[in-house]
């Protein structure tokens, strides 16, 4: 099997540090394998996304000396088939429309069980306010939410192999977890048609992907992933988490945070060569 892996920015910034080390790792570890590397553009949220970052990304990545096979896949093309996965999950009775806002949901998860964890890799843990709604009551304003105790109800033994170096080794999955932890994810937000994890998964599957390579902080993000490929019947890869690029303070680089952009690193006169030491490479 070849190996295939990809780097998936967010048209919506300028790279940064981190990007370039989460684009260099999968570039090097594709070419060590003798393998693929993909580039996919996630840019399902159009409220944000913008052509001009877009070229910006592919100049930056040209820059560092990546290639990858033309046509690069967008998630803004490929609706209708995230759409089709939505539809799966809704015929198997796993689906509700969910009408709450964030004010909504911090009201109602204020009070939460003693001990029980606020936030999961969706953000914070829904309350389960809209649980239970028939698909038939959707509306246009609503997202769509997947109910993770009926996803569960017949849970195999799931498991994803982490190849990288901040938690390797066989991870369980098991079912406590995901209503505990991770709750009722979002399968599609209001205006997109689609989520973050409903389609990553499709794509992986899709573009052939045989490990994920992409940093530790969507690690837990995973056992959301490995379930939506369990219940959608797609292949599984492994998982490559590696470490994050953190400023002086000890922060997770963000384009939210301003991170410098390295852009501005090409302007001051750095080469490919001075990215890759600055990074660990």
């Amino acid at each position: 099997m070849t190996y295939l892996t990809r780097f998936a920015p967010s048209p919506t910034g300028p790279l940064h540090l981190g990007h370039a080390f989460s684009a260099l790792t999968a570039f090097d570890r594709a070419r060590a394998r003798d393998g693929q590397f993909l580039l996919r553009i996630e840019d399902i949220d159009q409220s944000r996304a913008r052509p001009e970052w877009e070229a910006q990304i592919l100049d930056d990545l040209r820059w560092l000396g990546l290639d990858w096979p033309k046509p690069v896949l967008r998630q803004s093309d490929r609706l209708a088939r995230y759409r089709a996965a939505l539809d799966q999950l809704t015929e198997m009775g796993l689906t509700y429309p969910c009408r709450c806002n964030r004010a909504d949901i911090e009201r109602a998860a204020s009070a939460p069980q003693e001990g029980a964890p606020k936030f999961g890799p969706d953000g914070r843990i829904y309350p389960g306010t809209c649980r239970g709604h028939p698909m038939s009551e959707m509306t246009e304003q609503d997202a769509i939410r997947l109910d993770m105790a009926k996803a569960t109800e017949e849970l195999p033994s799931l498991t994803f192999h982490d190849t990288g170096p901040i938690n390797p080794g066989i991870h369980p999955i098991t079912r406590a977890h995901l209503i505990h932890a991770v709750g009722d994810i979002v399968l599609a937000r209001r205006g997109m048609g689609t989520s973050y994890h409903l389609s990553v998964v499709v794509d992986d599957a899709d573009q052939g992907i045989t490990e994920v390579t992409r940093g530790a902080d969507l690690f837990d993000a995973t056992y959301i992933h490995v379930l939506l490929q369990n219940l959608l019947g797609l292949p599984k890869p492994t998982s490559h988490h590696h470490r994050l690029i953190r400023d002086e303070a000890g922060h997770r680089l963000a384009k939210r945070d301003h991170a410098r952009a390295l852009s501005k690193y090409r302007a001051d006169g750095y080469s490919p060569t001075d990215i890759r030491l600055l990074v660990g490479l």
